[in-house]
């Protein structure tokens, strides 16, 4: 094994960023030798969702040198996939948002691509993520760039992909791009000014927003002017979304007062003052908006993350208690709003939802006639497989995942906060026309569909190796050493392991209906009256657990998938692989 001093040796020598180096120097000096191994002996790994780690210096970290190599790298492989139709200079979009170091990165990366020979399609101010793939499209560019770490901790950041048809990358292209990147020796350029005078530099955030602003008009019916308005409470999280809800406002025709803003969290903050995990789905983040609405006499909250892709809301009932919807409750919401609107033809309908998410939109689709379509995790995989059904035939007007993530493919092939708020505003005044609230909607939809409740949540697990470990035993759990047959007292039903390959479902081949990752931990079952996925993160020290029932009543559904959650923790999960249940 190469001896670390090498490995500093090699950083000093590619690094050109005085901060970052002197980090490295300062560790050599103090001979810490275990920092210097845990920055610099792996590096940051590219993976469908591009790069996302803390900013330090290392080949472990987001940092100027990281950012360099992966939009060389990145520059070469587009072009080599598609080198035969090139017939002009190629494009690239590249945003950013208000993090530390993200417009730094975000020019950086313009440099790079500039001496590949790209022309850069510069927003060069703040813009919520979807942005960058709806200009992806718009403009035919070959590759789009974003710099964020969405709703991370303060001292994260990222470098999210997207391919020239506007949706994330998938399979092989993550792993082609993350070989092209480590065939990078040489930085061809460190300057952050090329943006500022080069001519292969196209200003385009004027004429973008504009054009989003239009697709998005599109999705949406304006209040009427004999139409009352009901006030809501907006809060941004200390990120890029208020500008552009303040667009959704004008769209929808609503007077100026409607919106009334957090102003402790209404303006981009990278310290994140308020919220130390700046994800509107963290038990605690919606706590100011929650006073601001019962100040200013708002019955609903809408939420963004700091880069505006994820949308939350909640509702305050009558009795006074908010009721914060989950991803999967909004996410039928929105659906049922879909069907209610849909012009056209049912069977062409298509909507998708994600394997962690609600079987409950599969439920609709029964009833309902439209074509349902279950993906693996992650929008990179809703938003590629939409773009299948759409050359299939079929027109896919939905998709969501219970991460509170919500796409609309007229408007962009990614999940979109903005345009989840906006639909959700207009299907609100919808459901008011009816005498109902979102909440009220909510339980007629149960009544109809069936009641679906989760027990969803994470254990922070303390290694890889121990993930690795624990998916290798409940693999082997059974008897003769094979998978288990029953969970507690239920009997499983169907077992799909997405990691090996296998899928009881398929009596004959036993092969999975999704895609198979040998590198991603990830297991689904299915009991009677329960379904749950059990998956290591591929950005977090997590497992993940997602746990759905159906009854007859949602007391019922609650109470069957927080048993089947106390079975697991005493099966699979024990005390002695020192996993630590979240929120303990």
């Amino acid at each position: 094994m190469e001896p670390i001093e090498h490995l500093a040796d090699t950083w000093l020598q590619q690094d050109q960023d005085d901060a970052t180096r002197r980090e490295i120097t300062d560790l050599l000096q103090a001979n810490d030798e275990a920092e210097l191994e845990k920055r610099l002996r792996k590096r940051i790994a590219f993976g469908t969702a591009g790069l996302r780690a803390s900013m330090k210096a290392g080949f472990a970290h987001m940092n100027a040198l990281t950012v360099l190599q992966a939009s060389q790298g990145l520059a070469q492989y587009a072009l080599e996939q598609h080198e035969d139709a090139v017939s002009e200079r190629p494009s690239v979009v590249i945003g950013y948002d208000a993090r530390y170091n993200s417009e730094k990165f975000a020019r950086l990366a313009a440099t790079a691509f500039i001496r590949k020979g790209f022309t850069v399609l510069w927003f060069g101010r703040l813009v919520h993520t979807p942005m960058v793939p709806f200009a992806v499209s718009r403009y035919q560019a070959l590759v789009g760039v974003m710099v964020t770490a969405s709703h991370n901790p303060k001292n994260d950041n990222g470098y999210k992909v997207y391919w020239k048809n506007g949706s994330q990358i998938i399979p092989p292209h993550d792993r082609g791009i993350a070989k092209a990147i480590e065939e990078v020796s040489v930085i061809a350029s460190w300057e952050t000014s090329t943006v500022d005078h080069d001519p292969n530099v196209r200003r385009i955030f004027p004429k973008t927003v504009e054009a989003y602003c239009d697709s998005l008009r599109a999705l949406v019916a304006p209040f009427s002017r004999n139409e009352q308005s009901m006030p809501f409470t907006y809060t941004p999280m200390h990120g890029v979304g208020l500008p552009f809800m303040q667009q959704v406002v004008d769209i929808l025709q609503l007077p100026g007062d409607t919106m009334r803003v957090v102003e402790a969290q209404a303006r981009p903050d990278p310290d994140f003052p308020t919220v130390p995990f700046p994800n509107p789905e963290e038990h605690g983040a919606l706590d100011l908006a929650m006073q601001e609405a019962e100040r200013n006499g708002s019955t609903i909250i809408l939420a963004n993350d700091p880069d505006a892709d994820r949308f939350a809301a909640a509702e305050r009932l009558g009795s006074g208690r908010w009721h914060q919807f989950t991803g999967n409750q909004m996410g039928v919401l929105l659906a049922s709003h879909v069907v209610e609107t849909w012009r056209g033809q049912r069977k062409q309908l298509a909507m998708l939802a994600s394997t962690v998410s609600s079987r409950m939109l599969s439920a609709m689709a029964e009833k309902e006639g439209f074509h349902y379509q279950e993906t693996l995790t992650g929008f990179k995989w809703l938003g590629n497989v939409a773009q299948d059904l759409r050359d299939r035939g079929y027109e896919p007007a939905f998709a969501y995942e219970e991460a509170i993530g919500y796409m609309f493919p007229t408007l962009v092939w990614d999940k979109d906060g903005i345009a989840g708020a906006a639909v959700f505003l207009s299907a609100r005044q919808r459901w008011r026309e009816q005498g109902l609230t979102s909440y009220e909607k909510l339980q007629s939809l149960y009544q109809t569909y069936g009641y679906f409740d989760d027990a969803n949540t994470y254990l922070i697990s303390p290694s890889p190796e121990t993930t690795d470990r624990v998916f290798t035993d409940i693999r082997t759990f059974g008897a003769q050493g094979d998978p288990p047959t029953s969970i507690g007292h239920r009997q499983i039903r169907r077992w799909r392991d997405l990691t090996t390959g296998y899928d009881s479902a398929d009596a004959v081949n036993g092969k999975p209906d999704l895609p198979v990752d040998a590198s991603a931990q990830m297991i689904t079952v299915v009991l009677d009256d329960v379904v749950f996925t059990a998956r290591g993160s591929g950005t977090e020290p997590k497992i993940k657990l997602y746990i759905e029932a159906r009854a007859a009543s949602s007391q019922k559904a609650k109470g069957l998938a927080d048993d089947v959650l106390r079975d697991l923790l005493r099966e699979w999960f024990k005390p002695e692989y020192s996993l630590r249940l979240a929120g303990t």
